[in-house]
């Protein structure tokens, strides 16, 4: 029982980071395709104001995910960095190398220096996410098993190829809606429109790799396909295209202002639906939640720990979250965008 509970945690908790670390990384993603020096000034100069004040406390979900499995299901720790070491660590490198480049582009001067940490920042948040998907598709095809050895198959496989893709889409789609909202709040409405028209795209790839990926589990990964079209798990599936088919609707309508709420929930409903798929396994047909569990006296007291946490920890992050949105934490004026800052880049 104690498992399942912990299980589910677990889940949430990589949902909470799908959503809000995905959006950081969505931001750097239109970092990366915002253009050249003069083009993307604007849209940069935003993104280093939006992500400033919160950017960092998406990390702390990450922290959860990893403590959560390395003490509450430590065979599944074992099994999934034995066999995803290499994408793991390039993510790992990748997070490193992003949060480097964001804080050190600002405080220089010479142009080239702004150029090469502008683009460590936006290389690694699309490298970043990618590795992330491809580790969680070798899990849900069941290529993490006992006698898995590190190989590029456990995570260089249609199922991995294909979660590593919506990765990246759902980041930029998260980071284009809530930069939309960013402009709306900051009164910049051109800037307001260039990111709706890139939601909107964002989206329309995320609906067509969402397809795609479900028929192609249902040969290389049957195990989370036939959870996925039954039971818990189609009734996310359905959420999570009922939330795709509102955010497209939000997107284009004058406020947009429930947009952000409605693709947070594409996302989040997305990613339970896959951990709805795989029970009772932790890693489909090989590991259940009950033999990859820790001891039940860890198991209590990561419970408790984790009560805890949620106690301390999350009135402050959604406090932190409401002052962002609300415009209490920094104020950005669109003569601030038209002058592009002194921090501008290239």
């Amino acid at each position: 029982m104690i498992a399942g509970v912990i299980a589910v945690v677990l889940l949430l908790a990589v949902a909470a980071y799908a959503c809000g670390g995905g959006t950081d990384y969505g931001a750097g993603f239109w970092d990366l395709t915002a253009g050249g020096a003069e083009r993307g000034k604007r849209p940069r100069w935003l993104i280093d104001h939006a992500m400033a004040p919160v950017w960092e406390v998406n990390n702390v979900w990450l922290i959860f995910v990893l403590v959560i499995m390395w003490t509450g299901f430590p065979v599944f720790f074992q099994r999934v960095f034995t066999a995803m070491w290499l994408p793991l660590a390039l993510a790992a490198v990748g997070t490193v190398l992003r949060g480097a480049g964001f804080a050190l582009r600002k405080p220089l001067t010479r142009l080239a220096g702004r150029r090469l940490y502008g683009a460590m920042f936006a290389v690694a948040s699309l490298l970043t996410p990618f590795f992330l998907g491809a580790a969680a598709g070798g899990v849900a095809s069941g290529r993490v098993t006992a006698a898995a050895t590190a190989s590029t198959d456990a995570w260089a496989n249609p199922t991995s190829l294909l979660f590593g893709l919506l990765a990246i889409a759902t980041t930029a789609l998260l980071g284009a809606v809530f930069l939309a909202g960013d402009a709306r709040r900051f009164s910049v409405p051109d800037l307001d429109g260039y990111f709706r028209r890139r939601a909107l795209a964002a989206l329309a790839v995320v609906a067509v790799l969402a397809v795609i990926t479900l028929f192609v589990t249902h040969g290389d990964a049957p195990y989370v396909w036939h959870g996925l079209t039954h039971g818990v798990g189609l009734v996310f599936v359905i959420v999570a295209v009922l939330t795709t088919l509102a955010t497209a609707w939000l997107l284009t309508r004058p406020s947009a202002d429930w947009s952000r709420v409605t693709a947070v929930a594409v996302v989040a409903s997305a990613v339970i639906a896959w951990g709805m798929a795989q029970r009772p396994y932790l890693i489909p047909t090989s590991l259940t939640v009950a033999e990859g569990a820790g001891a039940h006296t860890t198991l209590r007291w990561l419970g408790l720990v984790t009560l805890v946490a949620f106690v301390l920890v999350f009135p402050a992050v959604a406090l932190l979250y409401w002052l962002d949105t609300h415009g209490e934490l920094e104020g950005l004026t669109d003569a601030e965008l038209q002058r592009g800052g002194a921090g501008d880049e290239g």
